[in-house]
């Protein structure tokens, strides 16, 4: 609430104090008729060094230090599981920032300051608050997982394991198109950063580095390295703003010809006088009254949240963490992320109009606006070489942290749902209940059930642990009978995950190619092909929440759901917009589309799922509920159990409890209930007290459009004070805190009997 009382004494202060709007009248600019405005200023050496030796060097440095963690401290760096999910108990802090790096796409720095061009203030805001309650939701959804499913590493285990593989089928591929959504926006906002500012940077050139990028060090580091990469991202990407900010404004150290552009005067009389699109409120961009704005955000809610649900590197990212930690992780990233998007559009956008205020013409031709790049070419003329350098610096970054987490989450897919369950499964499995090991049932019903001791106590296995110690031959031979040869399938999908790492991050060269020579622009893909994955959330939701949910429901729901989005975004395309669908790559994207299509995708797409789940469901008691959850709780690893991250947690129960999720929604009874109270209480303040106190202001005064500025950039510097302090810190105590306890672990067990049953 203390930024909420900020903003209303800033706007209080503004009614008192404020001068009134220009007299001036409001002037359309004409298109611009030059091609290629922008001057690329880096050297194409200049942007390789940088990106390759420097960044992508600084990831292998960054995951060798990873790996030397685990492998010392954690003692854990031969589990296939740790590559895939850090060790599960990711601190609070890194966790914030994660997700606020991983949703920080590159497009955000490029594509908002499109959206405020259009819709002026409110668009950036709606735009920002359509991806915050986004990621207000996921903390319930988390919980949920954790305790319905704590040993899952991919949300389509789950599928498998409740209802087989028709369902599993039909969400891999639906996985694995939102990984391409997400990689495809990479790309193309990866290559309109590159080539803005790199000068001759071919096609090849853009897809090999950006390929470098994303997988540079995840064959030596897996997702833990990520969490350290993307720590570093919004770092830098805080500090970088507020260097802008500092210089641009209070500094004046900037190109002296573009002094006059950057003063608070100079953008308020360019927003105040330049009409805005159809929709504002006196057709003004300094307003927040803004249709388009509002349905622009209202359709990105609806496609962020389903590319969040359907995306694997958000689950894997975002689960890595233990509840409670995870859940006010995920508030903290909320309030972060709240305040980047407009302090890196804010900067650009306004710049960019009061130039072309002046000029009496756009400075970009239409298809480089509407492609993101007004943010390069602001930076390139206000702050020369050193705004390309931090620009580049910060999109690389972003590009490094995304990038990364979706090859690892397409290479968890083929390593846990594809090669394990299809290609070469270490034991066909009669049901997805079976036992891997003995080939028993895990889950109570007529056939026996499986009676395998875990591995932690297994004095064979402890051997075998041992001597894996002193050797990387991934044919090494085992000794326990039960757990040897599981252990050692595991050993080759290690060595199986490099491979599939290495060729996945080969395919984004060709795929990128591919991209690039469509010509798709940036518009497109961030919302059109989000918007194709909003039909598929709900089912994959209910999968994870409803019991009653059944296999034919969530494979009926997604397809009827996808094909209402895609004749509902045509019809209205055809009939509301000049060119119809003839028009394709434009009138796909526009507001009332995408609106029409999200919401007949969803609204069948839930009404599909519930009513085929009702019908076909044959739950009857609450013992099916129990054993339906049984099935979820039962996906484990039998080498690495979950339960050993939450020892602590089953203290309060007897020896040998088995885990239900009844027991599971006891232990995170509290992670729940702030899950849950305080989503909906953020939700609340972004959802509801935000927008109606900035709606209730009309067209801003000149002091009220300087106060929201300043309001935006306190912010920012706050959260960069957060960023740049805690993770480090919490992660430096949680190693020095796990190293003490490992030590006296081991001097325990070098004392002599007599002494050690002293001290007991």
């Amino acid at each position: 609430m203390k930024e909420v009382c900020l903003l209303l004494l800033l706007g209080i202060f503004g009614h008192a104090n404020g001068l009134q709007n220009n007299s001036c009248r409001y002037r359309t600019l004409a298109p611009s008729q030059n091609q290629s405005s922008i001057t690329p200023i880096l050297e194409k050496y200049e942007s390789a060094l940088l990106m390759i030796l420097g960044f992508a060097g600084f990831s292998i440095l960054l995951a060798i230090i990873h790996n030397s963690i685990r492998k010392y401290i954690y003692k854990d760096a031969h589990n296939l599981d740790t590559v895939f999910d850090a060790g599960g108990k990711v601190t609070l802090s890194l966790t914030a920032v994660t997700v606020t790096s991983q949703l920080l796409w590159p497009a955000d720095f490029l594509q908002i300051t499109t959206i405020t061009i259009k819709s002026g203030l409110g668009g950036c805001l709606f735009f920002v608050l359509g991806i915050v309650v986004d990621i207000l939701l996921f903390p319930i959804l988390s919980v949920e997982l954790k305790t319905k499913a704590p040993g899952a590493k991919t949300f389509l285990q789950i599928v498998y394991t409740r209802f087989g593989k028709p369902a599993h089928l039909v969400f891999c591929g639906i996985a694995l198109f939102a990984n391409l959504v997400t990689i495809t926006a990479l790309l193309v906002a990866g290559k309109s950063a590159i080539s803005v500012l790199t000068k001759d940077a071919t096609d090849e050139f853009i897809a090999f580095v950006l390929s470098v990028l994303f997988g540079s060090y995840c064959f030596l580091g897996g997702l833990g390295t990520t969490f350290y990469i993307s720590y570093f991202n919004t770092a830098i990407t805080f500090v970088s703003l507020i260097v802008i900010v500092v210089s641009m404004y209070f500094t004046g150290n900037i190109n002296e010809n573009m002094a006059k552009y950057v003063s608070t005067d100079a953008m308020y009389e360019a927003m105040s006088c330049i009409k805005s699109r159809d929709g504002n409120y006196e057709d003004s961009l300094i307003t927040f009254r803004t249709r388009s704005g509002a349905i622009y955000g209202l359709s990105l809610f609806f496609m962020a949240t389903s590319l969040s649900f359907i995306d694997q590197a958000n689950w894997q990212s975002r689960i890595a963490a233990k509840p409670v930690q995870g859940v006010i992780g995920f508030f903290i990233a909320a309030v972060m992320f709240f305040c980047l998007p407009a302090t890196i559009a804010l900067p650009a956008t306004l710049t960019y109009a009061s130039m072309a205020y002046e000029n009496g013409t756009h400075l970009l031709s239409q298809s480089e606006i509407i492609n993101g790049y007004i943010t390069p070419f602001v930076m390139e003329k206000v702050m020369g070489s050193t705004g390309a350098y931090l620009l580049i610096t910060s999109i690389t970054m972003a590009l490094m942290s995304t990038g990364s987490g979706e090859i690892m989450a397409v290479s968890s897919i083929i390593v846990y749902d594809i090669y394990k369950v299809y290609i070469n499964p270490f034991r066909r499995l009669l049901t997805p209940t079976t036992c891997v090991l003995c080939g028993r049932q895990k889950v109570r019903g007529k056939s026996e059930l499986c009676n395998c001791p875990p591995s932690l106590n297994c004095t064979s296995c402890i051997k075998d642990l041992a001597k894996k110690e002193y050797t990387k031959d991934y044919a090494v031979q085992y000794t326990c009978p039960l757990h040897g040869d599981y252990r050692h399938y595991e050993d080759l999908l290690m060595h199986y995950k490099s491979w599939c790492i290495v060729w996945v991050t080969v395919a984004v060269i060709p795929f990128a190619l591919i991209i690039y020579a469509s010509n798709i622009n940036l518009t497109w893909v961030i919302f059109f092909l989000q918007g194709v994955l909003s039909p598929c959330a709900l089912p994959l939701l209910l999968a994870i929440i409803w019991a009653r949910c059944t296999s034919s429901a969530v494979i009926v729901g997604s397809l009827i759901g996808l094909v209402g989005y895609l004749a509902a975004n045509f019809i209205v395309s055809e009939m509301v917009y000049e060119g119809g669908i003839s028009n394709f790559f434009i009138n796909t994207v526009q507001d009332y589309s995408l609106l029409a299509g999200c919401v007949v995708g969803i609204t069948l797409s839930s009404f599909g799922t519930i009513v085929t789940s009702l019908l076909t469901n044959k739950i009857k008691s609450e013992e099916d509920v129990a054993r339906e959850w049984e099935k979820t709780i039962s996906i484990d690893n039998p080498l690495n159990p979950w339960q050993r991250l939450y020892k602590e947690e089953f203290k309060q129960f007897p020896p040998g409890t088995k885990p239900t999720a009844a027991i599971m929604a006891k232990i995170f009874r509290s992670a729940r209930f702030v899950a849950i109270f305080g989503g909906f209480g953020f939700v609340f303040l972004f959802l509801v007290v935000i927008p109606a106190v900035v709606m209730s202001f009309d067209v801003l005064t000149r002091d009220q459009f300087s106060s929201y500025i300043t309001f935006c950039y306190v912010i920012c510097f706050m959260g960069a004070v957060f960023v740049v302090v805690a993770p480090p810190a919490e992660e430096i105590y949680q190693i020095i805190k796990t190293w003490k306890s490992s030590s006296e672990k081991e001097n325990l067990q070098k004392m002599p009997p007599e002494i050690e049953q002293s001290r007991l």
